[in-house]
């Protein structure tokens, strides 16, 4: 194993002031002394510690990952200075030591490394220590200045094995300071401390004698006398960049020591005098200082000076210098020239300034510093002396102020031709800064269009709700107002609170261009809503001057250059910068033309498309004829490109002003190499692979082409790398914001948006101030000291025949970001974000061809490597297949090798170390569990115990150099202390976690609306989400946001931390839920809804019998285990039905079945039906209308609901369906019966918050589909439509506050809004377009209209459907459809459509008299056969020709392999891909042939647009009161009891109790539990008393009747044996009776068998029987079974295993009594002396139950048990103790146990326990015994309650 950082011998860092840390050691194994100082630069390691500056300098560098692409040759020299080395700033490295967080150790990579960091520094004998907390180390130098440390190595410290487990954690000692301070000390060696400020260190570091170095022949400047033109440069501490610098521009320069007495040599021997950088204290430079007054007399020459070089030309001019507190060094500094108002970014390197207010008369200041205001450079007003205090050298940092050297060497040469120049100051280019200001004013406007992005669709997601929303923030703070178009109305945009005016139209040209003439708006943004808003833009750029409307931020015409490839490679051209080879194409002919210039690969994009529209790779003329076909349809023009396959992509968003100003704010270097849409790519930021050379080389030729575009605003570059090389080509410029914005954004915490918006009103970049600091300036680009992970979310499942692989055009859905102090850690968070059954990166049992995989990336292509990994592939080879970057390929393969490491520990034998190890490298406690064989719980129990916790960190965009106001959290185990404190003890809210099909942006409208209304009350919040696209993850919506997984470990480890006073889960759609009871359990107080009751509507056969129970209906179901099975039940139901495995194979999810043979043939091919995957069916109820209800209630009484309707009939997915509101074709009777159903069921499950419940109704019938206890996906459409805010109402009753019921709604009379969804099906190739069951949408959008058929058309349009002009094709296919579409067939004839239709539809047409052409689909989709083109459907789709195709499938009634391929989905496919608008759906085609005939002039109305700023009153009133009433049909609980069996009996045997019994216990105990937990106590059994007698001891059992006496308002006398007459002698006969004249009831437990029937003879009250000796415990067999169905849902179907003493075991023996009323299979596991009785095992055999015994527990046994029901071996029974020792721990139920057990199963004891279950399974969610308990408490409750009620 190639050595890693922890590999290394241990070292400590000291400060000054008794901080210590440690950490290990990778440079020389040696201690040393020095100063203290950091550096914020992401890049230029190699350049930095060979700055002469950081001479005798502890340099803690905050960027935690150092060492990545390694050190270049130490031997090869500069192609110019060929004595100089050509990498590096010296000869030798200058810093004394070096500090870093994490150091990549040997496994470095870059084209030009020789070496690694570590190598190199024992080479030069320079100290380094890895694996310290740098950001804290940061914190204290900002807090108390620059200090004295030292290095110092562990005395006797040899190199250990590669993970070593050591006694001394590698942590900082208590908070930095030793727990007793001396005792660490003993182990470390000493050396003094030293400051290096007290030495003269330029001394040590200039060069001894002059040296000249003489610039190339082509390029040498010549003095008239004929001599070269000569610069004296003093040497006080050069970097050699300086001197290649000033010879490239072709003067020879002469290099003399510090001291060297240069002014006698001035003007004929030099023309110019350059004084260089150099380290310490200028006050201790008089020598240098004397010869530059001495220059400066003399006048002879100009003056430049650099760093130290500017401080010493202070001096000499008679200025004073100061030492900073911590000084200035990083690569991201911004300075103001105070001559023309640029603001440039420097890089620094300096710990004393100039104090300007000493410059004597003659001087002025020049740059000042942005952040700090200290002085950066001055000149003399009337000499040319100039110097600056930053490096325009950059090496490493950036190169915008190189032209400085320009201005030095122009002035010479000014100087040599007139000597006048000599008594004039030096120029600077860039103008003055008052005629700039004048030129560049702000824009003043008063009004602002915003252009919204419309749906979500791939490759135009939530982003832009997000980059919308912060330009609307940015504008409302400027005090405009802001009107929006956006019919997305799940978006926080569209919402109340950020524009002042909201228009819910299409962003189309003509309903923008209606909107700007109704309001009049004087500015417009066309920038912050994708492409959909650039198009516009584009569309209507000639008008808008006419229209009085200002284009605010870039031009168009920059847009215009970007967007056409052509235009955009030709302007490149024109400054030098190179694009991939490529040509236009206007034909097919064309494009295969210009192919044989290019030469394969190409690329092959459509002009003008979104995201990779219509792209692809070719290798052949094939492919490209394919390609092209596609792309026409798409788009006029085809551009082709030489592919760059296997290059770096790199990207950079750079921030422009209209004054020139600009900045990168991140770059970002895809993990996956070119050839994959970044959008697809797995995205780090920043690059982490890339030197400062590479780095800065793709900046400033960023900074250049964004100056030479014109791009006002933000935008985003992305470049190809060759890996190999220097080499590189600009792929494409984006002149907006972008995926990538919203990822930077999120990334840096800069807010691009927000200071894009700004820009665009003409504000300089250097006038904002950074908002998370509050005092240093928004023109600075960020430094992270952190790394970022983006993966992609693909939802390619949900698709029929789709392609998974990933290419050029863009696939996901949605991504996650994830933050971490190492790559290791980031990766593996975000892969469990991407899922929540990844797990991180480890082997996963997925079905792949690895070598496929790897070769031809999909979705898995992650997975792949890790299995790839896992089974022994190398570095090399997998680099091989997929070109990703060896660097990131390394740091997997660490991961693989840990986790083998992993695997050979358990909970016990790990150490602390490596537990610490395991989660700095990014592993979740899950993970380890698995690694372990043990659980979650007990992994966090034993790491907490360890006090191993994640510490909080900021994103605080500059590496801590300055304080931070900022919010913005993540969670990372490298790190040592909290950047904050713990106060507010917010409400936590969990959002939504990755936009993925079905759970979108709606949820994250709800997050942010519930944290809101939160904040406006006065409640402190936290936000949890993982999602960069969102709004939510905004840092200031929330009080906090941690940006962080939504998962048990991460939300426990915050809650926690933060000490919330609740969670609430109910917003972020399914993500939170999942975890809802796990935390419950936990005792986290979850706010709204007790996730019991959510488990209890989640579980199909709770919530099933919930209904029965309250008289509410649902379709039948049933969940079968065999095809027999199946087959019969849907006989009995009649098909169609609805098949949905719990288990999928071959990804064909719910289906729907019309046959047997359908049947059949679906579940032979879709799923492996038995036991362990059984199958649900449903039945399908055909032409049914579906009905969503969403509602709000507190305490279980609705307080809110809204009723909107689905267009198509059920058998759609609800979220793939058209919403119509208020619902337009409701009976009213339908309406009452789906109120009271929504009003039982709220109160059934007790539910505090939102709700939504899915019906369907035919024939007044109503049946609930499901419920979801959260927050739904039309919780926006419905709360925006009718006014009234759900959620804000949902939110207050969570929180317990006041809120108005069933506020009034106030819509306007005519008023309809209509929800349609937005398809993605052009990007996923391959994909059937047709709806079904499994959603497949991606976004929705919504419009109003007076009728629904306005708000339909206008949001159909604004989906980018076109409506057809002229030709219409109908493909029917069912009979029944035909029928139906006859009338709307009839009217588009009557509208003047040319009607096409293939073979059965045009007969069926033409019998109706109605003309129409038939088209037939001919074969091959291209072949040009002229005699029948005129018929060819495909020919006449692929030369659009058609407008609109309506194709309505028939039901399948038989399946068909998954392979073959119907004309229908070819043609429906084609249209797709040609862009014909097509209709699946018979009653859309209907409801649009209806709004078509109606001939909308779609103007707009006052419907369209929500106004929130104007006066309200606007509206007139047309509320509607909602009163509601009915009877409740549900039998109350007093019902219940009433009709109660056991009134007054004895409970004596489980043999009293039937199966009806048994359910009508259960249901009483149901409602036991909700009055528990609404009420504490209930007053059912007041006045009554009970009477407990125990002849045995007991805990649970006589607390449990105890306590569900008092919970049921009684009272209870207690009989304690011990001291009852029964020791006189007295008889339980008499004990009874007597006991009976007091109580109610009794409850006994007693020793001998027949207690209980002597009991029941003599009793005139009910006996309960508690225990009678070893034969029977009938209410702990009640709750056992409770516990069963409440944990699993159901009994019947399970397999339940009995462990232990089964022989005395009288809970086993009553348990397997009332089994006989369940079908399931009984497996029996004893000791041979313990088997269970003889009477109870024949019973068993008997009823077919027992399926097995065995002596053994052994795996297979534990792998097919559905409960594991262990039991105590009782030595109170054993007349033999030798017996009882023999046998007592046979069997340990341990997590090695555990490991074989299914995920559902559940473990339970009667308890007391002794060894059974080990304590490490007490943390397993399996375990039920302590949960059985309280179940207990229910059951006993209602026992009670069914035998004493009144």
């Amino acid at each position: 194993m190639p050595s890693r950082a922890h590999d290394g011998p241990d070292m400590a860092l000291e400060l000054k002031d008794g901080y210590v840390c440690r950490g290990q050691s990778f440079g020389a194994e040696k201690s040393i002394a020095g100063e203290l100082v950091f550096q914020t630069g992401m890049v230029g390691y190699p350049e930095s510690i060979t700055d002469p500056s950081y001479r005798g300098q502890i340099l803690v560098i905050t960027f935690p990952l150092v060492g990545n692409y390694g050190v270049p040759s130490r031997e090869k020299m500069d192609s110019l200075l060929t004595e100089l080395p050509a990498y590096f700033e010296a000869k030798e490295i200058h810093i004394a030591g070096l500090v870093v967080a994490a150091y990549a150790g040997d496994e470095y990579s870059h084209h030009l490394a020789t070496s690694s960091l570590g190598a190199w520094l024992k080479e030069q004998g320079v100290p380094a220590i890895t694996g310290v907390d740098t950001r804290a180390l940061t914190k204290r130098i900002r807090e108390e200045g620059s200090m004295l440390g030292r290095l110092l190595m562990k005395k006797f410290a040899s190199s250990k094995s590669p993970f070593r487990i050591a006694n001394g954690d590698s942590t900082v000692l208590a908070n930095g300071v030793a727990s007793g301070a001396l005792d660490w000390r003993a182990d470390y060696e000493v050396v003094t401390w030293e400051d290096p400020n007290s030495k003269n260190l330029v001394a040590e570091v200039s060069t001894k004698a002059p040296k000249i170095y003489h610039p190339a022949k082509q390029t040498a400047l010549k003095h008239p006398s004929g001599r070269p033109v000569r610069v004296v440069c003093v040497d006080v501490g050069l970097k050699y960049n300086q001197l290649r610098c000033l010879v490239r521009r072709g003067v020879e320069v002469e290099v003399v020591p510090w001291d060297y007495d240069f002014p006698k040599l001035a003007g004929n021997e030099y023309d110019g005098l350059f004084i260089s950088n150099g380290p310490g204290d200028p006050a201790m430079m008089e020598a240098t200082v004397k010869n530059i007054s001495a220059a400066m007399e003399q006048a002879a020459t100009p003056i430049f000076g650099i760093c130290l070089g500017h401080q010493l030309l202070a001096r000499a001019a008679g200025a004073q210098t100061l030492k900073m507190k911590f000084g200035n060094r990083g690569h991201n500094i911004p300075c103001t020239n105070l001559l023309n108002g640029r603001c440039y970014i420097t890089s620094q390197n300096h710990g004393y300034a100039v104090d300007a207010k000493t410059l004597p008369q003659g001087w002025e200041e020049v740059f000042v510093n942005a952040n700090d205001g200290s002085n950066e450079g001055i000149r003399h007003t009337s000499r040319p002396y100039f110097s600056v205090q930053f490096h325009p050298e950059h090496t490493p940092g950036p190169r915008d102020t190189e032209f400085l050297f320009d201005v030095f060497i122009d002035t010479i040469k000014k100087t040599i031709e007139s000597p006048k120049a000599l008594s004039q100051p030096v120029h600077f280019p860039g103008g003055d800064a008052k005629e700039n200001a004048r030129l560049h004013p702000k824009v003043k406007v008063k009004k602002v269009l915003v252009l919204g992005s419309g749906g979500l669709s791939i490759g135009q997601a939530g982003e832009f709700d997000y980059s919308g929303s912060q330009a609307i923030k940015a504008l409302k703070q400027e005090g405009i107002y802001t009107i929006l178009i956006n019919p997305n109305i799940a978006t926080i945009q569209t919402s109340k609170g950020l524009a002042d005016k909201v228009y819910f139209l299409p962003v189309t040209a003509d309903f923008v261009r209606k909107v700007i003439q109704r309001d009049r708006p004087d500015g417009i943004f066309v920038t912050f809503g994708g492409q959909t808003a650039l198009q516009v833009g584009i569309q209507l750029k000639d008008e808008f001057d006419g229209l009085g409307v200002k284009v605010l931020g870039t031009p168009i015409d920059t847009i215009i250059t970007t967007e056409d490839r052509e235009l955009f490679a030709r302007s490149m051209e024109s400054i030098g910068e190179k694009c991939a080879k490529s040509a236009s194409a206007s034909s097919v002919e064309e494009a295969m033309h210009v192919v044989k210039d290019i030469g394969f690969p190409v690329i092959v994009r459509a002009a003008y498309a979104l995201g990779g529209l219509g792209s692809g790779f070719a290798e052949d003329d094939a492919q490209l004829l394919d390609l092209c076909q596609k792309a026409f349809a798409a788009s006029p023009q085809v551009l082709i490109e030489r592919s760059m396959k296997g290059w770096k992509e790199i990207e950079y968003e750079v921030v422009r002003d209209c004054r020139d100003n600009c900045i990168t704010v991140c770059n970002m270097e895809n993990f996956d190499p070119l050839g994959i849409h970044t959008g697809d790519s797995i995205v780090v930021a920043p690059s982490q692979t890339l030197s400062d050379e590479d780095y800065n080389m793709l900046r400033t030729t960023a900074v250049n082409v964004i100056r030479h575009l014109g791009v006002v605003g933000e935008c985003n570059i992305q470049y190809a790398l060759n890996p190999f090389s220097r080499e590189y080509c600009i792929i494409e410029v984006n002149a907006r914001l972008s995926r990538s914005s919203a990822l930077a954004s999120k990334a840096t915490g800069y807010p691009l948006a927000f200071i894009a918006a700004k820009l665009g009103l003409g504000i300089p970049l250097n006038e904002i101030s950074n908002s998370v600091t509050k005092v240093t300036s928004a023109c600075f680009e960020p430094s992270l000291d952190y790394v970022v992970v983006k993966i992609p979310r693909w939802d390619l499942k949900k698709f029929t025949r789709v392609s998974t692989l990933l290419g050029s055009s863009m696939k996901s859905v949605g991504e996650v970001m994830s933050i971490g102090r190492t790559f290791e850690e980031a990766i593996q968070k975000a892969i469990r974000a991407i899922d929540l059954n990844n797990l991180g990166f480890c082997e996963t049992s997925a079905l792949m061809s690895i070598d496929e995989e790897l070769q031809t990336p999909s979705d898995q292509r992650l997975f792949a490597i890790a299995n790839a990994m896992h089974s022994g592939y190398s570095v090399d080879k997998i680099w091989e297949m997929t070109k990703i970057d060896k660097w990131f390929l390394s740091r997997l393969k660490d991961l693989s090798n840990f986790e083998k490491l992993m695997e050979t520990y358990t909970t016990v034998s790990i150490t602390k170390p490596l537990i610490k190890r395991a989660k700095q490298l990014g592993y979740a406690d899950r993970q380890l569990a698995k690694f372990f064989g043990s659980n979650e719980l007990a992994v966090r129990r034993a790491r907490v115990d360890a006090g191993i916790v994640p510490v909080v960190k900021q994103i605080d965009t500059v590496a801590a150099e300055f304080p931070a106001f900022t919010n913005y959290l993540y969670l990372t185990y490298n790190g040592t202390e909290h950047d904050i404190s713990f106060e507010d003890r917010g409400i936590m809210v969990l959002g939504s976690g990755v936009y993925r099909i079905g759970s979108s942006v709606e949820f994250d409208w709800c997050s942010v609306r519930a944290i809101r209304t939160l904040r406006e009350q006065g409640f402190k919040t936290v936000m949890i989400n993982y999602n960069p696209e969102t709004v939510s993850t905004d840092y200031d919506e929330a009080d906090r946001l941690y940006f962080e997984n939504i998962n048990l470990e991460t939300v426990l480890d915050i809650y926690t931390m933060e000490n919330s006073s609740g969670v609430i889960l109910s917003m972020g759609g399914q993500t939170p839920n999942n975890i809802a009871l796990p935390l419950h359990r936990l005792n986290v107080k979850i706010l709204g809804t007790s996730p019991e009751m959510i488990d209890t509507a989640e579980n199909r056969y709770k919530f099933s019998r919930m209904l029965d129970r309250i008289a509410v209906d649902q379709p039948t179901w049933k969940e079968l285990t065999s095809i027999d099975e199946a087959i019969e039940f849907c006989n009995r139901v009649s098909y169609p039905v609805l098949v949905r495995p719990s288990y999928v194979l071959s990804g064909a999810a719910m289906n729907t079945v019309y046959s047997k043979d359908d049947l059949a043939n679906y579940l032979a091919q879709a799923v492996d039906v038995s036991k362990e995957h059984p199958v649900v069916i449903t039945k399908y109820i055909e032409n049914a209308k579906e009905i969503e209800m969403d509602a709000v209630a507190r305490n279980g009484k609705m307080i809110g609901h809204f009723i909107s309707e689905h267009v198509e009939n059920a058998g759609v997915h609800s979220g793939d369906a058209t919403l119509i509101l208020p619902p337009q074709d409701l009976d009213q009777e339908t309406v009452r019966r789906i109120e009271d159903a929504t009003r039982k069921i709220g109160n059934a499950l007790d539910i505090t918050g939102p709700f939504n419940i899915q019906f369907i109704a035919k024939d007044n019938e109503i049946k609930v589909i499901e419920c979801n206890v959260r927050a739904s996906r039309s919780f926006p459409f419905v709360s925006k439509v009718m006014g009234v805010d759900l959620i804000e109402m949902a939110t207050k009753a969570m929180a317990g506050l006041h809120l108005e019921e069933y506020p009034p709604v106030n819509i306007p009379a005519d008023y309809v809004g209509v929800k349609v969804p937005q398809f993605s099906f052009s990007r996923l190739s391959g994909a059937d377009p047709v709806l079904g069951v499994e959603m497949a949408s991606t976004g929705e959008v919504a419009c109003f209209g007076r009728t629904k058929y306005e708000a339909y058309i206008k949001a159909l349009l604004s989906t980018g459907f076109k409506l057809p002009r002229k030709n219409i094709l109908l493909s029917i296919g069912s009979f029944k459809d035909k029928l139906e579409m006859l009338p709307s067939i009839e009217s588009l004839h009557k509208l003047g459509f040319n009607l096409f239709a293939t073979a059965g539809t045009a007969d069926y047409i033409q019998e109706h008299g109605i003309p129409v052409k038939f088209l037939e689909v001919l074969g091959n989709h291209y072949q040009d056969n002229d005699q029948k083109s005129k018929y060819s459907l495909t020919q006449h789709l692929a030369n659009n020709l058609i407008d609109l195709y309506i194709n309505l499938p028939s039901n399948n009634r038989y399946r068909r392999p998954a392979n073959y391929m119907s004309k229908g989905y070819q043609t429906r496919r084609m249209a797709v891909d040609y862009q014909t608008p097509l209709v699946t759906n018979v009653k859309n085609a209907k409801l649009l042939i209806e709004a078509m005939a109606r001939h909308y002039d779609l103007e707009i109305s006052k419907v369209d647009y929500q106004e929130f700023v104007p006066a309200p009153g606007a509206h007139e009133d047309t509320s509607m009161p909602m009163t509601l009433t009915s009877p409740n049909t549900s039998p109350s609980l007093a019902q219940l009891l009433a009709k109660s069996p056991f009134k007054r009996k004895h409970i004596l045997s489980v043999q009293q109790f039937s199966r009806s019994d048994l359910h009508l216990l259960f249901t009483v105990a149901q409602e036991m539990r909700l009055g528990a937990q609404r009420h504490g106590c209930l007053d059912v059994l007041k006045g009554r008393v009970l009477c407990t007698m125990f002849f045995e001891p007991s805990t649970r059992t006589s607390a449990s009747f105890d306590t569900a006496m008092k919970r049921l308002g009684g009272e209870v006398v207690v009989i304690n044996e011990v001291m009852s007459s029964t020791n006189k002698g007295e008889s339980l006969a008499d004990t009874i009776r007597t006991l009976g004249c007091y109580s109610d009831a009794i409850v006994l437990r007693h020793p001998s068998e027949d207690s209980a029937d002597t009991a029941a003879k003599f009793s005139n009250v009910p006996i309960i029987n508690a225990g009678n000796g070893a034969r029977e415990h009938p209410t702990q067999a009640f709750l056992d079974l409770f516990t069963i169905r409440e944990e699993l849902g159901t009994v019947n179907g399970l397999t339940i295993t009995f462990v232990g003493d089964l022989r005395y075991g009288r809970t086993v023996h009553s348990l397997c009594e009332l089994l006989k009323h369940y079908a399931v299979n009984i497996q029996l596991v004893a000791p041979a002396t313990l088997a269970l009785p003889a009477a109870v095992r024949e019973l068993l055999k008997s009823r077919g139950q027992l399926l097995l015994e065995s002596t053994a527990l052994t795996p297979e046994i534990v792998a097919r048990s559905d409960v594991l029901y262990c039991t105590r071996v009782q030595k109170e029974r054993f007349p033999d103790l030798a017996h009882y020792e023999a046998v007592k721990d046979s069997y340990v139920v341990d997590n090695k146990v555990m490991k074989a057990a299914k995920s559902s199963m559940v473990i339970m004891h009667p308890l007391p326990r002794n060894n059974e279950i080990h304590e490490e399974v007490d943390f397993d969610p399996r375990a039920a015994y302590f949960r059985q308990m309280r179940y207990g408490l229910y059951c006993r409750m209602a026992l009670l309650a069914l035998v004493m009620a009144q």
